[in-house]
């Protein structure tokens, strides 16, 4: 009764749940322009992940993996990783694994190794249910994969339709390699993706929450509820790395902005344009810009006199 009391007095007044304000920019996640000055080492058709075993770096393109020698002088990536079945799915996460060899997850659905120890693992289920939106993956040195699954509604390829349905049926699921054990850690939440195994337990991320939460692994028992160690973030936190001189780099695929925030806060108007609009027009976050003059404005935020701004707020921001 005080949730809900709580609640509607929240959306009367415009506040907590109901704001539309959006934190500053500040700090780590000020705008600069350090990916605009770095080199480029490479242009690739579908980059979608990444991940390195300390000597290689691995690269996720569409349905192919790419490798680079750290130790050569000159990016000149070799397509590497066979024996994925069935070919020419595209790879939403990838990781390497403890042991040798890399943890692929396919069109998001199913979870394969290969190379290394456990060569030939395969998950595409959890807790009865199937993988249907994996979109990170942290392996762990006692050889287990933690897994975010973005959606139960939506695929990979899909996720601006999960938020603006305000989708709340992310989970994070655990693989054991050697036993072959799959299980949930945590479900109902508003988009997982991104999952880094700390000395605790794990941290995930949260999207549509804008949070990073500490999850217990601990097998067996009743697990302690998910406690949030990073909230009221500016943008959609995504995937989460350790860094190596410690603490982490946290990405954010997207930024918020008070415009999406109040659509995503007005169900009749948004409910409206789910329906009748095509969702490259939607007012809601997008990965780039589609040059089209159908594309919504946001607030000046994109063009300015009818020129694409070259640094647009929306589009820029720290890592």
């Amino acid at each position: 009764m005080i949730a809900t009391f709580r609640s509607w007095t929240d959306r009367l007044l415009g506040r907590g749940e109901a704001s539309i304000t959006v934190p500053v920019f500040d700090g780590a996640l000020k705008s600069n322009r350090l990916i605009e000055d770095a080199p480029v080492l490479a242009t690739l058709a579908a980059p979608a992940d990444l991940a390195s075993d300390g000597r290689n770096l691995f690269v996720a393109d569409g349905a192919q993996i790419w490798r680079q020698d750290a130790a050569a002088p000159d990016w000149a990536p070799s397509e590497v990783v066979h024996g994925l079945a069935p070919a020419g799915q595209p790879i939403t996460a990838l990781a390497c694994v403890p042991g040798g060899g890399l943890a692929v997850a396919l069109d998001g659905r199913a979870v394969h190794v290969v190379g290394g120890r456990y060569d030939g693992c395969r998950f595409d289920a959890a807790n009865g249910r199937p993988l249907l939106a994996v979109n990170a993956i942290a392996a762990t040195a006692d050889g287990r994969l933690i897994v975010t699954d973005g959606s139960a509604d939506h695929p990979v390829e899909r996720w601006k339709h999960d938020l603006m349905g305000l989708g709340r049926s992310g989970r994070v699921v655990e693989f054991g390699l050697a036993d072959g054990s799959a299980r949930e850690l945590v479900t109902g939440l508003g988009h997982a993706f991104g999952a880094c195994a700390t000395p605790d337990g794990a941290w995930v991320c949260e999207s549509w929450r804008h949070r990073v939460l500490q999850l217990d692994t601990s097998a067996g028992g009743a697990r302690a509820a998910p406690r949030p160690v990073l909230d009221k973030l500016p943008g959609y936190p995504s995937r989460i790395v350790p860094a190596a001189d410690g603490g982490y780099w946290l990405t954010c695929f997207a930024l918020r902005t008070q415009l999406v925030e109040f659509v995503l806060r007005e169900p009749v108007f948004r409910k409206r344009m789910l329906a009748e609009v095509d969702p490259a027009y939607w007012i809601a976050p997008a990965l780039n810009s589609g040059n089209t003059y159908l594309e919504p404005m946001q607030g000046a935020h994109l063009k300015m006199m009818g020129v694409v701004k070259p640094w647009a707020p929306p589009r820029s921001y720290g890592l």
